[in-house]
């Protein structure tokens, strides 16, 4: 089974291109589904594994107290894994063919409101280099909807000036265009002449956003600015960066932008990933039907 997990992994990271985080967490479910099947399941051979071994598998991962998140990319990873081997014909039949468990670990993603979101994006103010950069990095990660780990890996090239546009590299290297939008646009311009030179501290690099040492942010420094100016702002609710991306889906369909759209600007191969957002919206228009309606 090692070498069925080796094959697939060169499989997705030579032919799939995709992503060095995506495919840590791929082998990390696989693994530990193979360890399950073979310890606790006694199963050597794949050929053996049926139906109920995965419903075994994903109940005991569950009581593990794993995410929905990560629930479903457990079973991702398995979908992907088990049509990998029918399409080598290793296996003649999937024993997750007739499972469709994603929808009962679905969580529907953290979102705040508009006015929330104005009143973070006003924490940082403009008085200082750090500032300017904090005010710039928050705006463009609203307006786009980008994820944390394409942020931080902006270059200079990554901004087209004379459109207005974003290039990001996402994942499995695949290239999208997104619309900044004129704040956004703003303050990273801002950001480019009066900041980003003090910063550079006389380096030579490409990467846009830099931190107070000249190098490029991780993702862990840039998770602590978002969650110290969602502190600061007094929201009484955890706000993390991924919350940005989720607004930011959330607030384009409440204003009636199409899901075909949203999922180009996304980033999503599959629109059914982007159709959770639409959950959100109607959860939404409930609790306004509820809070204004007399009959609510």
């Amino acid at each position: 089974m090692q070498e069925l997990l080796t094959n697939y992994f060169n499989y997705l990271l030579i032919e799939r291109g995709m992503a060095q985080n995506t495919l840590e967490s791929y082998g990390r479910d696989l693994r530990r589904f193979v360890s399950f099947i073979q310890v606790k399941g006694k199963i050597n051979d794949i050929k053996d594994v049926t139906p109920e071994t995965i419903v075994e598998y994903l109940t005991n991962i569950r009581n593990e107290g794993l995410t929905a998140n990560s629930m479903n990319r457990a079973l991702a990873a398995l979908r992907g894994f088990y049509k990998h081997l029918l399409r080598e014909k290793i296996i003649v039949q999937n024993p997750l063919a007739n499972i469709e468990l994603a929808k009962v670990w679905m969580k529907l993603p953290d979102t705040i409101s508009k006015e929330e979101m104005k009143t973070i994006l006003a924490q940082p103010g403009d008085q200082s280099i750090a500032a300017i950069r904090n005010t710039a990095m928050l705006e463009l990660l609203y307006a786009t909807g980008i994820r944390v780990s394409e942020l931080i890996n902006l270059t200079m090239n990554s901004v087209n000036w004379q459109v207005g546009f974003l290039i990001v590299m996402g994942k499995g290297s695949k290239e999208r265009i997104v619309p900044i939008g004129k704040i956004a646009y703003d303050c990273t311009r801002r950001y480019v002449d009066e900041a980003r030179p003090h910063l550079m501290q006389k380096k030579s690099t490409d990467v846009l956003f830099l931190n107070r040492f000249g190098k490029k942010f991780t993702r862990q420094g840039f998770w602590k600015i978002v969650v110290g100016y969602a502190k600061q702002a007094g929201l009484g609710k955890k706000v993390y960066p991924h919350t940005f991306r989720h607004s930011f889906a959330s607030h384009l369909l409440e204003g009636g932008a199409d899901l075909r759209t949203v999922q180009v600007m996304l980033g999503h191969s599959d629109i059914s990933t982007t159709q959770i957002y639409t959950h959100v919206t109607r959860e939404k228009l409930r609790e306004i039907h509820q809070k204004y309606h007399p009959r609510g």
